[in-house]
C-alpha cells in the first residue's frame, strides 16, 4: 500500500494487495512529515495535533491492517459506542461488587482447585452455603481475605495479587 519514496516525493498508499507486514514495517522508516501525509491519505484528514510519532505509527499500522483484513464487526462497533456513551454519562463499566447468580468462580489454592457457585443471596462451595465470597475465601485459606479479591474480581492490581503475581 505504501509506495517507495523517491527524492522529493511523499509516500502514499497504493491500490491493490501487497505485503501487509512489509507496509507496516516501512512506517517506522518514514519521517514525521511523510507519516502525516500517509495519515491524510488513509484517513482523509490531518492527524490530531500533538500525536507523537510512536502513536502515529501504531494508528497507521492499525488502519493498514483494517483496510487489508477488514475492520470491526458492526456488533462490536455498537458495543464500543454504547460503552463510550455510558462512560460519558458517568455510568460505571461494571457495578461494583456484583457477580451474576449462576456464575462459577474457580480458584486454585495450594494445588487444589476450588469451584464456587454464586447464588442469588449466597455462595455455594463443596455443598455448603456461605453468606459471602469472603466467608468462602476464609474457609479455603484459613485466614481473612477479601472474597472478591481472592477470586480475582477486583481491580487489575487486585487480580495480580489474587493470582500470586506481583508487579516488578
Amino acid at each position: 500500500m505504501l509506495r517507495p519514496k523517491s527524492p522529493g516525493q511523499t509516500t502514499t498508499p497504493r491500490s491493490g494487495g501487497g505485503d501487509l507486514a512489509g507496509e507496516v514495517a516501512r512506517l517506522s522508516a518514514l519521517d514525521p512529515t511523510d507519516l502525516k501525509q500517509v495519515w491524510v491519505t488513509l484517513c482523509g484528514a490531518a492527524p490530531p495535533p500533538g500525536l507523537n510519532r510512536p502513536l502515529l505509527i501504531r494508528a497507521l499500522a492499525y488502519r493498514l491492517q483494517e483496510r487489508a483484513l477488514g475492520g470491526l464487526r458492526p456488533a462490536t462497533r455498537r458495543l464500543l459506542l454504547q460503552f463510550s456513551d455510558e462512560a460519558e454519562a458517568g455510568v460505571p463499566a461494571r457495578p461494583s461488587g456484583s457477580v451474576t447468580p449462576g456464575t462459577v468462580l474457580v480458584r486454585e489454592w495450594h494445588g487444589a482447585s476450588h469451584r464456587v457457585t454464586v447464588l442469588e443471596t449466597a455462595c455455594a462451595w463443596r455443598g455448603k452455603r456461605y453468606r459471602s465470597l469472603s466467608e468462602v475465601a476464609r474457609a479455603i485459606t484459613g485466614t481473612r481475605w477479601s472474597g472478591p479479591r481472592f477470586f480475582g474480581l477486583g481491580r487489575p492490581r487486585d487480580r495480580r495479587a489474587a493470582n500470586g503475581t506481583h508487579p516488578a
